[in-house]
């Protein structure tokens, strides 16, 4: 059955059941992920491992999520949104199911992760098809789900631990991860008036060319899109950092198992409040272009992650946590939405796939170095510091892309030549040629 072409993005309608499928998404990927804290302090006890060999657990899921994910972008471009999320969906939960069967560190690392990669990239994009004008605002609504989700997943992980083992944990949530399949159901395609076709290998395509079309690849000869993929591989090198070890740094300053847990609940709601204030923020245009509003952000984050080592007693750490969880989470919405100012909106699936696999990088190295220096110098001060610096150089990295200190934001014609990056290359048409194509172009 054909689908109905669009002029225009809905900016509503169908779209909210896709910003829906994006809060669930959200909330049972990042949800998750940001509570592995809580198994953090029991896989170092199990297996009497060091905290920076158990931190690559966190790590490498959240490095798998982000380097696979331009195959979920490929795969979605080939076959849709919604069989790829549901796909993922069903191995996001058949990892965990597996893991709770670990013997060995080894198998953590290898059953957590991939799932993931099929169900946020693809999700996310299609909440950006679905929006224009209220895009960064759908945007955090969608990614909120994470910080509803942490608030209960922390002391929920907690009881299930104490009540079951982390293995009957682990059973239990990848039960609840399943409900991943359903949402991908609600991706419903949307066919845009001037979509190019199915990207394939057509007649005298070479493969590699193939290859290099499906994955984007021509992207990175794009400059600006590089120098916003470095800024979020620092941002990527301590921004996970409090998740995995903020409860570990908790229990060491004297506060019980449950208040340690707590503490990442109040980090969430303050989270789900950032994600959603930014959005509106962005798109009232009260505080500049997006760009701007990112740049704010990541400052604020870096500083806050820095200042964790202050926390002594409970109460400090419940107010770093809120600042921490407020400015974290304003910072997601921005990352995807300033993105179209950089490749422009033809691009954004192919673009959020790529960055998500190069910005692995940051995600693969930060937390294991942070339990590092934890390990060297025996407290967490030294991390979180680092961390935040991380943070607070990406912003320096920001500064540099074109037009940052203008204004106003992209015209539509830039726009549309930032989704091709080769521009330079085409061959312009004579004056005399373009006067006779004009009147066809004003009557099409």
């Amino acid at each position: 059955m054909p689908h109905r072409v669009h002029t225009a993005a809905p900016d509503g309608g169908w779209g909210w059941m896709v910003v829906l499928a994006g809060f669930v998404q959200s909330a049972l990927v990042f949800g998750v992920i940001r509570s592995f804290g809580v198994f953090f302090v029991e896989f170092v006890q199990y297996f009497q491992a060091p905290s920076s060999t158990v931190s690559w657990v966190v790590s490498l899921a959240v490095a798998v999520l982000q380097f696979a994910s331009p195959v979920g972008s490929a795969l979605s471009t080939c076959y849709g949104a919604r069989p790829v999320v549901m796909v993922g969906g069903f191995l996001s939960g058949l990892g965990l199911l597996l893991a709770s069967f670990s013997v060995h560190l080894t198998h953590l690392y290898l059953s957590i992760g991939f799932g993931w990669a099929l169900v946020f990239t693809p999700s996310t994009a299609t909440v950006s098809r679905y929006f224009e004008k209220r895009r960064t605002l759908a945007m955090g609504l969608a990614v909120s789900g994470a910080g509803i989700s942490s608030l209960a997943f922390s002391p929920l992980f907690q009881y299930l631990v104490d009540s079951y083992g982390w293995r009957g944990a682990l059973m239990l949530v990848s039960a609840v991860s399943l409900n991943l399949v359903a949402s991908g159901a609600l991706l419903k395609p949307l066919v845009m008036e001037g979509d190019p076709g199915p990207k394939g290998q057509g007649a005298g395509t070479t493969w590699p060319a193939t290859f290099a079309t499906l994955f984007s690849l021509e992207l990175l000869s794009h400059k600006p899109f590089v120098r916003y993929v470095l800024a979020f591989v620092l941002v990527d090198a301590g921004y996970f950092v409090p998740y995995a070890h903020l409860v570990a740094h908790a229990r060491e300053v004297g506060c019980d198992e449950y208040q340690a847990a707590l503490l990442m609940s109040v980090a969430a709601v303050a989270d789900m409040c950032g994600r959603i204030f930014a959005g509106w923020l962005a798109d009232s245009g009260l505080c500049g272009r997006l760009l701007h509003n990112l740049t704010l952000w990541t400052v604020l984050t870096g500083a806050s992650i820095a200042l964790l080592p202050l926390g002594h007693s409970y109460a400090s750490l419940v107010a770093l946590g809120l600042c921490y969880g407020f400015f974290a989470g304003a910072l997601v919405p921005l990352q995807f939405t300033s993105l179209v100012e950089i490749v422009g909106s033809g691009r954004t699936l192919g673009a959020i796939g790529l960055m998500h696999m190069l910005e692995s990088v940051g995600a693969l190295l930060g937390t294991p170095l942070s339990g590092w220096l934890r390990d060297l110098t025996g407290n967490y001060s030294v991390s979180f510091i680092t961390a935040g610096a991380f943070l607070l150089a990406s912003s320096l990295i920001l500064a540099t892309l074109p037009n940052y200190f203008s204004c106003s934001g992209p015209s539509e014609a830039e726009e549309e030549g930032a989704i091709r990056p080769q521009d330079h290359d085409v061959l312009e048409l004579p004056q005399q040629d373009r006067e006779l194509l004009q009147p066809e172009a004003k009557t099409s």
